[in-house]
């Protein structure tokens, strides 16, 4: 009597590839929010890619010809993340189908890499200064989202494709504050992972990875000023003001400089130059400790070259002058989560496909479309009589113009 054939075909590594490449893009939700359409733009050294940005020049007034130098500014991608999930298994599970064996392996595999991205690109808040909401009030109004679309609009950023993430807390506080409002898309968007809803052309997207921010040791025994004009073209202040042994500022801490007129600094239109009457949010770039009573602060605002109040760069009403003070948002030492509104330049995500190890089960899937990749590897442990596979992405995360970008403290 004839046998009947095995109803299953053995899962081979490239239906293992595939399968997870599917996964880890379904699981993604900051990773597919953001820019991933750079592969033809990138010259790579290494794990080194640069970007080429747009040259920023003015008109100028005048008959007679002004001829502006030709000054470019580039962003560095640093593609050195490899991240990996790796599990054992007997060869019977290879015999499995395809549904069985993603929803026991690969699904959970490609949840914890598409996590890992996530976390990643919503860690780049501390690169934003611009800053909407309350710190410590969970946001829950169009008003609060309102007041975070303003931020983008007079940084002329694009309306259409704008994004929110927002932690779990401010998602169901504004569903529930915002219910009845949320214009419905297509069947397939809703299902789309932490989708929400869209108001006033604003996707809205819940992200458990949302990052807190805990701000620095910056009011206690302590009034920090500006103590000498800020330098053209740099993105440095030198402070003092600050209690001998007890002060600190955090990288991502938040701050607006002046007390009166003299001394406010404004956030200016990129395209005009002109003064948005909104004091400028600025970001601390690393973490610093008083020395007496000075603080050396090094300052990040992706807008710009350094500080510049004239110019086809310009990205501020006066540069900080001696005797500002600076004004940090949020109660020192505390967390907040920090939501983000965004237009999806303002960050980038590039995964480079891995080379394949010589002579193993294996293989490597790359969507051009999704523009991510990822391997597969598998291997006989003989002495403990074990499959081991992983699965790898290597990838790499950056601002790219973070005047797109808007925090939304919670």
């Amino acid at each position: 009597m004839a046998l009947a054939a095995a109803s299953n075909t053995l899962i081979t590594p490239t239906i293992i590839a595939k399968e997870a490449l599917m996964m880890l893009s379904n699981n993604m939700v900051m990773g597919k929010l953001v820019h991933r359409e750079y592969r033809n733009e990138f010259q790579k050294v290494g794990t080194a890619i640069s970007l080429r940005k747009p040259w920023k020049v003015t008109a100028t007034a005048a008959k007679n010809q002004s001829v502006s130098d030709v000054v470019e500014y580039y962003q560095t991608f640093t593609v050195a993340t490899q991240v990996h999930v790796s599990w054992q298994f007997s060869s019977v599970d290879l015999t499995h189908t395809v549904d069985e064996y993603s929803k026991r392996y690969i699904e959970p595999a490609a949840m914890a890499l598409a996590n890992s991205v996530d976390v990643a690109l919503l860690s780049l808040y501390n690169d934003i200064g611009q800053s909407a909401g309350t710190p410590g009030v969970t946001p829950n109004t169009y008003a609060q989202l309102g007041d975070a679309q303003v931020k983008l609009d007079d940084a002329a950023t694009p309306f259409a494709g704008r994004v929110a993430v927002l932690s779990p807390a401010a998602h169901w506080a504004m569903a529930d504050g915002l219910k009845g409002t949320f214009a419905q898309k297509p069947v397939n968007d809703i299902h789309t992972k932490g989708y929400l809803g869209t108001v006033a052309n604003l996707d809205m997207h819940m992200d458990q990875n949302v990052q807190r921010h805990t701000t620095g040791v910056h009011t206690t025994a302590a009034t920090p000023l500006i103590n000498t004009v800020a330098v053209a073209g740099e993105w440095h202040l030198d402070t003092d003001g600050w209690s001998a042994t007890s002060n600190d500022v955090h990288d991502g801490d938040v701050f607006t400089m002046g007390q009166d007129a003299a001394h406010y600094v404004y956030s200016v239109n990129p395209v005009s130059g002109d003064s948005t009457g909104v004091l400028l949010q600025v970001s601390v770039l690393n973490q610093e400790t008083s020395a007496g009573s000075a603080i050396s602060i090094d300052c990040l605002d992706t807008s710009g070259p350094g500080w510049r109040a004239t110019g086809g760069y310009k990205n501020c009403s006066q540069l900080p002058p001696d005797g500002a003070s600076l004004n940090f948002m949020g109660t020192e030492s505390t967390p907040y989560p920090q939501n983000l509104i965004f237009h999806p330049n303002a960050f980038g995500l590039v995964t480079l496909p891995m080379a394949m190890p010589a002579g193993v089960w294996g293989s490597r899937v790359t969507d051009k479309q999704m523009a991510l990749s990822i391997r597969v590897v598998k291997d006989y442990d003989v002495y403990y009589d074990e499959e081991i596979i992983r699965l790898d992405i290597l990838y790499g995360v950056s601002t790219l113009y973070g005047e797109m970008a808007c925090r939304l403290w919670g």
